[in-house]
């Protein structure tokens, strides 16, 4: 385990005493996203274990290397495995390079509170908007999961069977794959293969052109 985010093994515990059975702490060491969850409590919430892989979020500040200068992400929307609704929130562990090299999560189950809201609303009738552009981050048990659930999404929202796409749509698929850090997973050339109806090498063909093209 990196000695920066060995530092914080501590803070589960804590966090999790302090904070109580509804809210689950995760930390994570991105030295292998396929493994990236060394620590986690009350992960009857997630249904993660140690060993779990890095989220679909935690890929994509990785990939795309745009909170260099944010110490933390609070407040967003986070969807376990069984379709649960969290509140979620990441602090980011850094090196002395100020490089990412973990992550401490905290996600909340408010569904008790979310229905006693509803009944509140009920009496009083406070309006609330639904901001539909917040970041939303998916917790899945293994990679095959999150690497199934990533394609799943990316090529549903295309709107398009696979079988009828032409080669400039699936390349579209697979460079947002790509940019959403979904490459960084082990075994993922043949499940996007496979629901592209195409072959591993035409896959490898499409990365080293989107690759050339940055």
């Amino acid at each position: 385990m990196n000695v920066y985010v060995q530092r914080y093994l501590p803070f589960i515990d804590y966090l999790a005493e302090v904070l109580g059975k509804d809210t689950e702490i995760v930390l994570h060491d991105i030295k292998d996203m396929d493994c990236s969850v060394v620590a986690i409590r009350n992960n009857h919430i997630s249904g993660r274990n140690v060993g779990a892989p890095a989220t679909n979020l935690v890929l994509k500040i990785i990939k795309e290397g745009k909170h260099n200068n944010l110490d933390f992400l609070s407040n967003y929307r986070g969807i376990s495995e069984s379709g649960k609704t969290l509140k979620s929130s990441t602090y980011f562990i850094r090196n002395e390079k100020h490089s990412i090299v973990g992550m401490l999560c905290i996600n909340i189950d408010t569904e008790k509170f979310v229905r006693f809201k509803d009944y509140l609303e009920t009496i009083i009738a406070i309006p609330e908007k639904v901001d539909d552009s917040r970041v939303v981050e998916r917790f899945s048990s293994s990679v095959a999961e999150l690497a199934f659930d990533s394609i799943r999404n990316v090529i549903g929202n295309a709107g398009i069977p696979s079988g009828r796409m032409s080669q400039e749509e699936k390349i579209k698929i697979v460079q947002e794959l790509y940019d959403n850090g979904v490459f960084l997973l082990k075994g993922t050339i043949s499940e996007i293969a496979k629901q592209l109806a195409t072959s591993e090498a035409t896959i490898y063909r499409y990365l080293n052109k989107i690759k050339k093209g940055k």
